[in-house]
Order: structure tokens, then sequence, then C-alpha cells
């Protein structure tokens, strides 16, 4: 059986089974991709470490703390032509290895594969789409110009491991009350209901394995904010729909509201992240909630700043949570 370098045994286990079962056709397109895959593999499994990199202000290279204070001190939309190009490679890699596994997904599912099949190949697809999840995450901390400083470093620490070991390390290395709570929300679909959440919030204990990430919003000093961001990860909607449906409940004397009636009033349901490429509809979900978060910090209007990802991050680093190291 065939081992690849760049996934780990349960991947690479996985890959070669399915390619012993596809087609001749199939199977040649999945070991071309795989090839372009190795191809970036190879040229960061080559790569001196990030802080062997020059910096062309100073004239010296990076350290590892020198390379995490610059991080620190960049903004967002600066941030690419600041950061060392294996991370940038790392980041091309890691999408790759998505399209990988998702084309994988759509052979198996071509060619009648056995269920199973299917199923381990979306639970890869998942796990790599929650390792770029919270990478953007960590992102979002370290550029952040209202954080403080140990929160922007703290995350800037996890940025380093996470673009230093990019083929070695994964979200259930780094973040695994991140991975269990996208998981667990990647297979609610909302009902809505009385917009309490209480039907959406016991589905969450019931599949999320850490419970961390849905105890801290359990905790009284949280703020109103924090609670309002929770709801949007919850609902799969923003806190001004939200708003707009509470509104509508009070006005016309409803009790309970079903998705069809929140889909007439918004034109469109809460998105159904509860169903194969669950992981990638949270993606989605939690891009538009930052950028949401993002809009609303800039104009001062009312609402979360933050996602509750992030909430629950910075409190996680400010606390002293520090990457462990990889094997």
């Amino acid at each position: 059986m065939i081992w690849w370098f760049f996934f780990d045994e349960r991947e690479a286990e996985l890959v070669a089974h399915v390619l012993e079962l596809l087609g001749p056709k199939a199977r040649a397109e999945a070991e071309g991709m795989l090839a372009r895959l190795e191809g970036l593999a190879v040229w960061m499994r080559n790569a001196p470490s990030m802080s062997a990199s020059w910096d062309v202000e100073t004239e010296r290279a990076f350290s590892e703390e020198s390379l995490l204070a610059q991080l620190c001190e960049v903004d967002d939309y600066d941030l690419d032509l600041h950061v060392p190009t294996k991370a940038v490679v790392g980041q091309a890699h890691l999408i790759a290895k998505i399209n990988f596994f998702r084309a994988l997904g759509y052979m198996v599912a071509a060619e009648r594969l056995p269920a199973e099949f299917g199923e381990r190949v979306e639970r890869e697809v998942a796990q790599s789409v929650y390792t770029k999840l919270a990478e953007e995450l960590f992102v979002t901390i370290v550029t952040d110009r209202r954080a403080t400083r140990d929160v922007k470093m703290g995350a800037a620490r996890f940025l380093y491991q996470i673009w230093e070991h990019r083929l070695r390390i994964e979200i259930d290395d780094f973040a695994p009350l991140l991975e269990s709570a996208w998981a667990a929300r990647s297979k609610l679909v909302p009902v809505l209901g009385t917009m309490l959440g209480t039907h959406e919030l016991f589905r969450l204990f019931q599949e999320a394995r850490d419970k961390r990430f849905l105890d801290y919003f359990g905790e009284d000093e949280i703020s109103p904010e924090q609670g309002f961001a929770f709801e949007e990860f919850l609902f799969g909607l923003s806190h001004e729909e939200i708003g707009r449906i509470r509104a509508t409940m009070t006005a016309e004397g409803k009790a309970v509201i079903s998705l069809d009636e929140a889909r007439a009033l918004l034109g469109h349901a809460p998105p159904s992240s509860g169903e194969p490429g669950g992981a990638l509809a949270l993606y989605a979900s939690y891009k538009r909630r930052r950028v949401n978060a993002m809009h609303r910090a800039l104009t001062g209007a009312e609402g979360p700043k933050k996602t509750a990802e992030e909430y629950v991050m910075i409190a996680y680093v400010a606390g002293g949570a520090r990457p462990s190291n990889v094997r």
C-alpha cells in the first residue's frame, strides 16, 4: 500500500483504499491531483524554518519572537505582504488538500463505492476546513487593533505553529475546543420556534465532545454583545435578522415561528449545515458573521463586534493557552 508523507496515517489509509476501488479514469484523475499536492508539500518540507526568513528592513534573519512581534503590528488588509512565503504556500497546500478530498468524495459517489468511504472522506474535508477556519480566526485576533498585546502575541504563537508545521498539524492538535464546537454546529439544522434557542442549544450539547466553547456562553459574566454573537452562531442568522424576526413575532402576537415563515420574512431560510458539506456551510457562516461584525465595529452599529469563536479564543489565549509542541 502506498503512503504519502503529507497525509497522516488515517488520511493515507483512506486515500489508498479509495484509489484501489476507483475505475481507471477516476484513479488517473485522483493520482494527478495527488502529484500536484505533493509538489506543494515537497516545497514546504524542503523550505527552511520561518525564523530563518530574511527581514529586508532590518537586514537580518527573523527570530521567532521578532516574527511574532511584526505580525502583531500588521493590519488585516496588509497581512499578505508581511507573512513568510512558507506560510503562503502552506495556505495554498491546505486549499489544494481540501479540493482533493472534495473531488475524491465526488468520485466515491459517482462510482457508487460503499457509503462508509463517502463519510470518511467528508470527515477529512471537514477537518481541513476547520483547520483553515481556525487559522483565519487567529489572523483576525492578531490583526485586531483593539486586542491587547498579550492576546495578539498568544494568537501569533498559534499561527506560527500552524505555518511552521503545516504538514504535521491539524485543528485537533491545537484547538480541539473549536473543532468540537464546529463539528457539532455543522450537524445542526435550526428550527427557530420560540427563538430562545432551546432546541438548538440542546442539540449542540448532545453533539459536542468538548463542552468548553458552550460553557463559555453559559457564564454570567458574558456581555450582551457576546450573547448576541452566540445567537448568530446558534441560529445561522445575523443579529439584524434575528431582531427582525423577533419584532415581527411580537407585532403579530406569535409565540413561535417556522422555517417557512422565516424564509418568507427574510427571503431565505437559516443556512442548513446539517447535511453533506456541512463544514463548508459552517465556513461560509463564519465568513458572513465576521464581515457583519467588522462592519458594526467600524460604524458603531448595534450588535456583536466579533464572532462567537473570536470571543472564546480571546478568552482562551488570555488565560494562558499556548500551542503544544508538534511531534
